[in-house]
């Protein structure tokens, strides 16, 4: 199960909040969450539970694009080579 959720955008601030597990069924969902949104959003993934093979390449690929991780757990972080300071 997977919950999407977002902060309300607010100018140029805008999070979105990805709860659970980012599994394959979920990622063509979460992109056009990201696709949708009018400015470049934040990722909140503190409570990423569990990501697949599909869920980490949609994961780097947002990264890659300049997306910013605002929070995650040290196993999604491990999973994205991702150093809390930026793209990996």
């Amino acid at each position: 199960m997977l919950k999407i959720s977002n902060t309300g955008q607010v100018g140029s601030d805008f999070t979105i909040k990805l709860e659970g597990k980012l599994l394959e069924p979920w990622v063509g969902e979460v992109r056009q969450f990201v696709e949708d949104a009018v400015v470049l959003p934040r990722l909140d993934l503190s409570r990423l539970t569990f990501v697949d093979r599909a869920g980490t390449e949609l994961l780097r690929q947002l990264l890659d694009r300049g997306i910013q991780i605002e929070a995650c757990s040290p196993y999604v972080a491990e999973l994205l080579r991702w150093d809390g300071t930026g793209p990996r």
